[in-house]
């Protein structure tokens, strides 16, 4: 599994350390992957621990609902940042799936999803997941290219573990709070998408594009006041784009029309980092 040469020569002269360092990496993952030896666990990384104790109350909250009854293996999963999470019509819309997964926490980056990917995809073995992360990332200063070297770390890891699980990834919005990062958030859509297209059983969800106005410039009324999170509007243009994406699963009946829109609830802030600092 490996970046192929012609994403290299497709995105210039920049991209080329990344696309070697990233194609080293996951060549050594997939060959861990097929060795017949048992390999042990290996112990959590710092990185690993200090994400595990900012985000320790929305992993115990998703631990808890695990608990109560644990989602059936082979469902779609969306996983991400707080658009995610506040998208709380999402099983309704994806209702031709009997298995809807939503482990969106807020804040959450795509450093964040590729450290707990054996926590909130690989153990619920989805057969689609559809990864919605990279925004905040940017907002913290990380470049295009680390939010492609997590992105990459994430589908290696679901690629070895979960060989037969489609990934979906969601571009990063088009913010109006955050238009000073828009030239980083396109180059950062382009080379995950070109990515993308060399990775089997994967897929880019372009819902930048749509949630443009004629005039080039984010729709106002796709977003709430603080011009970060969506709208009910928003999530109907969403569910648009991504519901062509999902298939029904066999032998059930496809949603028609999304669900009625409902007004989005308040929802509290989770982890320990505030919402200030991490609003997305």
């Amino acid at each position: 599994m490996t970046l192929l040469p012609h994403l290299s020569s497709r995105l210039g002269a920049r991209v080329r350390p990344v696309v070697l360092g990233l194609a080293a990496l996951m060549g050594a993952g997939a060959a861990l992957a097929q060795s017949p030896v048992a390999l042990a666990v290996p112990a959590p990384s710092p990185a690993y621990l200090a994400a595990q104790a900012r985000w320790k109350s929305s992993l115990e909250a998703f631990e808890k609902a695990d608990k109560a009854a644990l989602p059936a293996q082979g469902g779609v999963l969306f996983v991400g940042s707080s658009t995610v999470r506040m998208w709380t019509n999402l099983a309704q819309d994806f209702r031709n799936w009997p298995v809807v997964i939503n482990r969106g926490f807020g804040g959450s980056t795509m450093a964040d999803c590729s450290l707990f990917v054996r926590d909130l995809v690989v153990r619920y073995k989805p057969s689609h997941v559809l990864v919605y992360a990279g925004d905040n990332d940017l907002a913290e200063g990380r470049t295009p290219f680390q939010v492609l070297e997590d992105f990459a770390l994430f589908v290696n890891t679901v690629q070895s573990e979960l060989p037969d699980t489609r990934i979906s990834y969601i571009s990063i919005k088009p913010s109006p709070s955050r238009a000073h990062l828009l030239p980083k958030i396109r180059e950062t859509n382009d080379i995950i998408a070109a990515y993308l297209r060399t990775q089997a059983k994967s897929d880019f969800i372009d819902i930048y594009t749509p949630m443009l106005g004629a005039d080039g410039q984010p729709r106002a009324e796709l977003f709430l006041p603080d011009r970060l999170h969506m709208t009910e509007a928003g999530y109907r243009v969403w569910h648009s784009v991504i519901a062509s994406h999902v298939q029904p699963a066999p032998g059930a009946q496809a949603a028609t029309a999304p669900a009625p829109a409902q007004p989005l609830p308040a929802v509290p802030a989770t982890g320990t980092v505030s919402t200030a600092s991490r609003p997305h």
